[in-house]
């Protein structure tokens, strides 16, 4: 576990949760205090309060995340603007396109995938709930730092880097501007095999739908690049219909 700024036992008790969510089945106490590197007391030191709030619960075979997580969930949806219907969205786009949806935001130099229908069980795939770290590879990320001006998407890049993750990854400035360019002009953004050759993704931005607090969203699907080609029209047509129901709520 790398060291973080803050209280050893917030630290440590982040670092349980992190663990928890991570993991495919529950945790026991002891794996979970070699993963910490600490003892087995200090785990269960660590994970009375976590079970007293609801943000793990214990089952026969260890450790797994609490009711509160969902309550967690729908906050962070709250603060990015977003309306109940948001799940339904993502579904209906995924029945229409036969391809993962996704709803991603940028708030403050951050981008996030907010949302998805892809199996939480689909530890492969490659585009996960959480903080994005390829926007650049990514068409949600091209969309969302496309609608951005441009000295917030140069100092985005500046701080976030532009890793080489495939031998088709955009990783110069001046080249990501022209493609920017092209995102606007077509109106949505794609990335073939750029985050991971497997995959192709298409994006929309939304930036005309935010409520003045800085935050862009963006609506996307992936699927595997083998079927691109030939359903690429069809596809980019359902992510289009699909951008005037996003559930964006007004400002108060």
């Amino acid at each position: 576990m790398s060291p973080t700024p803050g209280p050893r036992s917030v630290e440590r008790a982040l670092a349980v949760l992190d663990a928890v969510a991570d993991a495919e089945r529950p945790v026991g106490a002891k794996a979970l205090a070699r993963e910490l590197g600490c003892a087995l007391s200090t785990v269960y030191h660590l994970t009375g309060p976590l079970l007293a709030r609801g943000y793990l619960v214990r089952t026969a075979e260890g450790y797994a995340p609490g009711p509160r997580v969902p309550a967690l969930h729908r906050s962070h949806q709250r603060h990015h603007g977003l309306g109940a219907g948001t799940g339904e969205l993502l579904g209906r786009l995924r029945r229409a396109t036969g391809a993962e949806a996704y709803h991603t935001a940028y708030r403050d130099g951050l981008i996030t995938v907010v949302d998805t229908t892809a199996p939480v069980t689909d530890a492969g795939h490659p585009f996960a709930p959480g903080p994005e770290p390829r926007a650049h590879a990514t068409a949600h990320g091209k969309a969302l730092l496309a609608a951005l001006p441009r000295p917030l998407r140069r100092r985005y890049l500046a701080e976030h880097g532009m890793a080489r993750l495939t031998e088709r990854t955009i990783t110069s400035a001046e080249r990501f501007e022209a493609e920017v360019d092209r995102v606007r002009g077509q109106g949505f953004a794609v990335s073939v095999g750029e985050a991971d050759l497997a995959y192709t993704c298409l994006a929309v931005a939304l930036p005309g739908r935010g409520r003045g607090d800085g935050i862009v969203h963006a609506l996307s699907v992936s699927l595997p690049t083998a079927e691109f080609g030939r359903r690429r029209g069809e596809i980019r047509a359902a992510l289009i219909r699909a951008v005037p129901d996003f559930p964006i709520l007004p400002e108060s």
